[in-house]
């Protein structure tokens, strides 16, 4: 299953970049043996939509078609590392193609985007900057390819 993480804003060269990549890098190393992967980014310009309803088209659009949609927000599920894992590999072993993550910009995800999502997904009841948001999401995936091939990297 291919992972997508749709998030608005670009990242320019930098830590958050930098731990963006060394992530994805793992994970696609990782995922590779338990049929998940590659982990693509995609990323949209937030001067071409300002606001979240002019985001939430560029967003969908970016999510393959089929994809289970995870949406991140505040108003989520908070689930614990192992229980990440176990949404990817339920969703994986239903079958799905790709699942997208969506991160909305500064504003967050409209009220639209968030009903069109299988699942709402919370890292805190805090709000995050996107940025560090995305970073977070691309080491909790890296994470779940680890507790998933039983890698030491997670210890409970």
């Amino acid at each position: 299953m291919r992972l997508h993480i749709c998030a608005v804003g670009r990242l320019r060269k930098g830590p958050e970049r930098a731990l963006i990549d060394d992530y994805r890098s793992r994970f696609d190393r990782t995922g590779r043996a338990l049929s998940l992967g590659p982990c693509e980014e995609h990323e949209i310009d937030e001067r071409k939509a300002t606001s979240p309803s002019a985001q939430a088209p560029l967003l969908a659009r970016a999510a393959p078609d089929g994809a289970h949609l995870v949406a991140l927000d505040e108003r989520g599920v908070s689930l614990t590392s192992p229980d990440f894992a176990r949404l990817l590999a339920e969703t994986r072993d239903r079958g799905a193609r790709d699942m997208a993550f969506l991160i909305g910009g500064a504003d967050g995800l409209s009220p639209e985007m968030r009903a069109q999502a299988d699942t709402l997904l919370s890292f805190s009841q805090m709000v995050w900057p996107h940025m560090l948001a995305r970073v977070m999401l691309a080491e909790q995936i890296y994470r779940a390819a680890t507790i998933l091939s039983g890698s030491p990297y997670h210890r409970e």
